[in-house]
């Protein structure tokens, strides 16, 4: 798992994030002004929560990822999708994902997700895991860009949508607050982990993780 050093660089703005005011050296880093006086007169939507499942089932799972985190990429590949078939699909699990940012690859590939609308999200959450190993190690911020901007293309998207997603400030600024409370009212420490029932667990095989699962729908 890797650990909440958070540092964002976007389009010449540079975001140190900690769940404190401090980092461990000690060091006091302050948030910038994220976005041009223009933009930060315009109204910040709230961030839309990316759901799957029956609202009223009996289990609310919350998914903490990044997408530039390998161990998070091998729970889509190896535990998601038996999840969502015998417990999402079956109305037993509200499953909610939430972005957590490493790094600022991460949130452009947020963006890029985000930019397809709630129904396309998971569908282009699963190809941005899937190919994971391809853009996050090309070899430049442009060419990591243009391996984003092509699972975008193969889900709909035109090039003009992808611009104007990758370019909105704003969405940046309220994404980055957003993301900053959930992590620290959850007191999230490290990727994937998983909010069960308001009970936090770290990452888990499909096997233990039905255990933690079934335990509670059989008291239900």
């Amino acid at each position: 798992m890797r650990k909440l050093s958070l540092f964002l660089i976007f389009f010449g703005f540079v975001y140190i994030l900690q769940s404190g005011s401090e980092n461990e050296s000690g060091n006091k880093f302050d948030l910038p002004f994220s976005v041009t006086a223009e933009e930060a007169s315009e109204e910040i939507k709230p961030i839309a929560e990316m759901v799957q499942g029956d609202q009223n089932a009996p289990i609310e799972m919350i998914e903490y990822a990044s997408f530039t985190c390998p161990h998070c990429a091998t729970f889509h590949a190896d535990v998601y999708p038996k999840l969502k078939m015998n417990y999402i699909d079956k109305g037993l699990v509200k499953f909610i994902y939430r972005e957590v940012y490493f790094d600022k690859y991460g949130m452009w590939a947020s963006m890029i997700a985000r930019c397809a609308g709630p129904d396309k999200f998971f569908g282009m959450t699963d190809q941005i895991y899937r190919k994971q190993s391809v853009w996050a190690r090309a070899e430049s911020d442009v060419a990591i860009v243009t391996e984003l901007r092509k699972i975008g293309l193969l889900a709909g998207l035109d090039e003009s949508q992808l611009g104007q997603c990758l370019q909105d400030g704003v969405k940046l600024r309220a994404l980055v607050e957003w993301y900053s409370e959930n992590a620290k009212r959850d007191e999230i420490k490290s990727t994937p982990t998983l909010v069960i029932n308001g009970e936090q667990h770290s990452n888990q095989s499909y096997e233990k993780l039905t255990k933690i699962l079934d335990e509670i729908l059989e008291k239900s």
